[in-house]
């Protein structure tokens, strides 16, 4: 069911799958939404309870003035917070959503019980950052039509936005994210983050595509070197697991929450 709470004025749209099972946080990767985690909801079954927002400036949460991990994170402790769920839970975390799950880890350790996260990595070059979402200048926010928006979204359009467009209450279409708002995401993504990646101490799962465009083998390898209690899953594909590979995806998840 989707639920709505605000924060300095602005909303911030959730999914909570509901069930009487422990609760799961789940932030999904740039450009989606939190309806991309329905399915593993349905695989958990009743065993967790998925909570999956739709992060600041992605699908039906209102843009933000700042995209920083700071931003993120305070988002993420104002849902736990409206929840009510003071007890430590499980975050999971993917792409974008992973390199926010592993910060409130180490940022507020007290809150995260577990953590997983899928193909984020911890180091990315500032001098080759922007060029992976260069394709973002060019792409365009609203259009009157569906069709003229998915032409102008390119590859990106099919098949992970085409379901999500949003209808403009004045007619017309929209993207269900700002492209100048992900180009500002991927921005602050830049640089070191192995401070954070080692900055907690609850169990971790890393769920790795060995064909990762993002996550080089020789990374998840220091990373689950480097971070005990850090077990690791690896999977043949490319870094859009959860879509390309969802069954293999949800197992992985499954079986290490079983283990906890």
């Amino acid at each position: 069911m989707r639920h709505t709470l605000t924060i300095d004025g602005r909303t911030l749209s959730y999914l909570d799958f509901g069930g009487a099972g422990r609760p799961l946080l789940a932030l999904h990767g740039g450009m989606s939404e939190g309806l991309a985690f329905a399915g593993l909801a349905d695989a958990l079954g009743g065993a967790w309870r998925v909570i999956a927002p739709d992060q600041r400036g992605h699908g039906d949460s209102d843009r933000a003035a700042d995209y920083g991990r700071a931003g993120y994170l305070s988002d993420a402790v104002a849902l736990l917070d409206h929840l009510g769920l003071d007890a430590p839970v499980a975050v999971l975390g993917y792409s974008l959503g992973g390199f926010n799950a592993y910060h409130l880890a180490a940022a507020h350790p007290e809150r995260v019980s577990a953590l997983v996260d899928v193909d984020a990595t911890v180091e990315i070059d500032p001098d080759t950052a922007g060029g992976l979402f260069g394709f973002l200048k060019d792409m365009r926010y609203c259009a009157p039509t569906r069709e003229e928006l998915l032409a102008a979204a390119g590859p990106v359009g099919s098949p992970f936005v085409e379901q999500a467009l949003r209808p403009l209450p004045d007619g017309g279409w929209r993207l269900p994210f700002h492209p100048q708002d992900m180009i500002d995401s991927a921005e602050a993504c830049r640089g070191d983050h192995w401070d954070a990646w080692l900055g907690s101490s609850c169990p971790a799962l890393l769920i790795h595509g060995t064909r990762s465009q993002t996550l080089p083998q020789k990374t998840a390898d220091a990373m689950v070197a480097r971070r005990p209690g850090t077990s690791y899953r690896a999977v043949d594909g490319d870094h859009f697991l959860p879509f390309t590979h969802p069954a293999e995806f949800h197992e992985a998840v499954r079986a290490f929450l079983a283990g906890l």
